[in-house]
Parts: structure tokens; C-alpha cells; sequence
């Protein structure tokens, strides 16, 4: 729980607009879900137990992938992936190819190939709609929803700049990745129904 004199001050940090060098420079280290959108600070709670969990799982299965196949990496968030100056996103899960590992040093300089979102109550709007286009923009190859409500994930893959509906999978089913040959997932296993 943040304290009140700590509420105070975010809400000073939230009034002005930043570059990301600022941010680093001015702000500690944390774990605190920060972005930046066109300069603005935009900050969520912690999320909850399930979500976690959930990123865990897909996390896992991704990177489990990724060293089989000896395809690239992976990360979970918080890690900042700057996509310019003014604009910073922490993906739940993302993913960089072997042949792009130069844009990683303390951070993601650039988009991911993939990135995973696990939508929550309060993200709905953010992941489904302004996510999306930004990934989209930025050129994230593959963009996976996952939504523990209705228990489904989406892929959606890029094709000439703009989004197409891969597939849509329940939990009886696999979702399977278009951009990483060989990749899927029960989504069972993702929201703990797996048997």
C-alpha cells in the first residue's frame, strides 16, 4: 500500500509531461506498473494473484518454446519497452527473436515480435483498443489477448501494418501461434482448468 505523503507526490509526478530519459533519471527503481503515454505517467494497481499467475503460465510455456527452439528470449513486466521518447508500455509477457537481441540491454529499445496482454477488469479498454493500435503502429508482429473472464485467447498477427484475427481459442482448445513455428498453448492450462 502506497502512503499518503507517496499519493501526494505521484500526483505532482502525474501533472507534468516526460520523456522517458527524464523518468529514469528522476524517478526510483520500482515495481509499481508505470507507462508512458505521450508523456504522461500512467499508473494501475498491482495485479492480482490470478493475473500473475496466468503471465506466469504463459510466460513459461513461451520460454519453455523459445530455449527448445533456440529461438530468442523472453520477458515478463515490469520491463520498460520504449517505443520512443514520450511512449513506454510494460507487456506482461514479450518475446525478441535471436536474430533482434540488439535492441535488449536494460531494456526493450523497440517493439517485441510477440507480446502477450492478460486483460483485466480495468485494462479492457487500454489492451483491447489503444495497445492494440500502438502495437499495431509500432510494428509487434504477433499480439496474444488473453482473457481470464471469458476464458479465451486471441492472436492476432500482422499483415501489410495492420491486425488480422489469427484465431480465437476456449479452453477446450490450443492456441496456437502464426509467427513462432510450433508454438501453442492449452488454454486450459493458462486459466488452471487444465485436468
Amino acid at each position: 500500500m502506497i502512503a499518503t505523503d507517496s499519493i501526494e507526490a505521484l500526483a505532482k509526478f502525474r501533472e507534468r509531461r516526460w520523456t522517458y530519459e527524464e523518468l529514469r533519471n528522476e524517478l526510483p527503481e520500482s515495481n509499481t506498473p508505470v507507462e508512458l503515454w505521450d508523456g504522461e505517467l500512467v499508473m494501475s494497481p498491482s495485479p492480482s494473484f490470478n493475473h500473475q499467475r496466468i503471465v506466469f503460465e504463459f510466460q513459461r510455456a513461451l520460454d519453455d518454446w523459445a530455449r527448445d527452439n533456440e529461438a530468442g528470449t523472453t520477458i515478463g513486466a515490469p520491463i520498460d519497452m520504449v517505443l520512443s521518447s514520450g511512449r513506454v508500455v510494460q507487456p506482461d509477457v514479450a518475446f525478441v527473436a535471436t536474430e533482434r537481441l540488439d535492441i535488449i540491454d536494460e531494456i526493450i529499445n523497440g517493439p517485441a515480435d510477440l507480446i502477450a496482454e492478460v486483460i483485466s477488469p480495468g485494462s479492457r479498454n487500454r489492451d483491447r483498443i489503444e495497445k492494440r493500435d500502438l502495437y499495431q503502429r509500432h510494428g509487434v508482429k504477433e499480439y496474444w489477448l488473453i482473457n481470464p473472464e471469458a476464458k479465451t485467447v486471441e492472436v492476432l498477427k500482422l499483415e501489410e501494418n495492420e491486425y488480422r484475427l489469427h484465431g480465437c481459442w476456449s479452453q477446450a482448445e490450443r492456441a496456437e501461434s502464426n509467427l513462432l513455428d510450433g508454438f501453442w498453448v492449452q488454454v486450459a492450462r493458462l486459466f488452471g482448468t487444465a485436468q
